[in-house]
């Protein structure tokens, strides 16, 4: 039988939020927007000509780096199109880090806790990772940076929004970073559309060594149709075009993209309501008596009162058809990350929650 290279045979998979097959669960496990894409998104796909399934579909995804240009206000040359984030993540790893061979230089630098994601793919690409801890508050620890360039990390990957806490960090301290930092500064943005602000003038202000990840999964309801993409100087963004896949986003997928990315309107609209959902769900939940990390993100975390053990409460949720997360994780095995949904869903899951505490 063939033999896997060593680190694949080593390597823990990434463990996704549960994907129950059945309308009858609430599901506020997985940061899913809970409004459906825009209208003009459906009338994308659904007017989509035969003969454009027929042919290869763009391959630099021309019409939508187009569309983002002028959305971000930045030229096309500035933008990349990819099969979801994750895989603007694997080709930043793949562009810019080195295999360990050995080595503990030339990885990726992170923050614990971070998204989970981020150390597979290290291992994927058998890159070392180096981890600085978060402090108390999970603000970013002073000596992050310095801790990274010691290490010789060739990318470092900070989460802003932040998860799992949905903690927000202020453009200028992300350009400090950048400013200090040797190696290629990952922001990834998965969740800025529902926070403050977000760090577009970085690009716009020419940095070379920044790139900021967006997600059309979790502010415009498309997380079923696996489409993400990068905002980085030129010379970063032909970097990754030399790794990409030849047709690595199908000719519905970018039809939807620019549908979606187009119609801000009914974006900032269903944006608009899962804030005020997201301040109900804080309010109430410390009403009951948990702690609630203020978020900037569309979920929030929080810890049951006190001997009402994470865990518990989480698989009697389930019990009851309704999921969060929970994470067997140091320092975070006695918190849940709530997604926010409808009022509806949000109203049964706080019943729930006053019955089982």
């Amino acid at each position: 039988m063939p033999r896997p290279r060593t680190n694949i045979q080593r390597l823990s998979p990434y463990a996704p939020g549960e994907q129950p097959d059945t309308s009858a669960v609430t599901k506020l496990n997985t940061n899913e927007n809970p409004y459906p894409p825009s209208p003009a998104v459906m009338e994308a796909v659904q007017s989509l000509p035969a003969e454009r399934l027929r042919v290869y579909p763009p391959p630099l995804a021309q019409p939508f780096r187009a569309a983002a240009a002028e959305l971000h206000g930045l030229s096309p040359d500035n933008v990349i199109a990819t099969n979801g984030g994750d895989e603007l993540l694997r080709l930043i790893l793949t562009c810019y880090c080195e295999p360990a061979g050995g080595n503990a230089q030339g990885g990726i630098g992170v923050t614990d806790p971070t998204y989970s994601l981020y150390p597979v793919l290290a291992a994927i690409q058998d890159t070392p990772v180096v981890s600085t801890d978060r402090k108390d508050d999970f603000s970013l620890s002073p000596d992050t940076i310095e801790c990274w360039n010691e290490a010789g990390c060739r990318v470092g990957m900070i989460v802003n929004p932040h998860a799992p806490t949905g903690r927000f960090e202020t453009t200028d301290t992300l350009r400090k970073l950048s400013d200090n930092f040797g190696g290629l500064l990952l922001i990834d943005e998965a969740y800025t559309d529902f926070a403050p602000a977000d760090a577009i003038e970085l690009v716009r202000d020419g940095l070379d060594n920044v790139i900021l990840l967006r997600s059309l999964s979790k502010g415009y309801g498309l997380a079923g149709l696996r489409f993400g993409y990068g905002l980085a100087h030129p010379v970063v963004i032909t970097t990754l075009d030399k790794a990409r896949d030849s047709y690595n986003t199908d000719a519905i997928s970018q039809a939807a993209a620019v549908a979606a990315i187009s119609d801000q309107a009914y974006a900032q609209q269903t944006r608009e309501r899962v804030i005020a959902q997201r301040d109900l769900l804080t309010s109430e939940l410390r009403r009951r008596g948990f702690e609630v990390l203020d978020s900037q993100t569309n979920f929030v975390l929080c810890t049951p009162p006190d001997k009402v053990p994470a865990a518990d409460l989480y698989e009697q949720l389930k019990a009851r058809n309704i999921l969060v997360r929970y994470f067997d994780a140091p320092r975070l095995d006695d918190k849940l990350r709530i997604t926010v949904g409808t009022p509806e869903q949000i109203d049964k899951l706080l019943n729930a929650i006053s019955q089982l505490i």
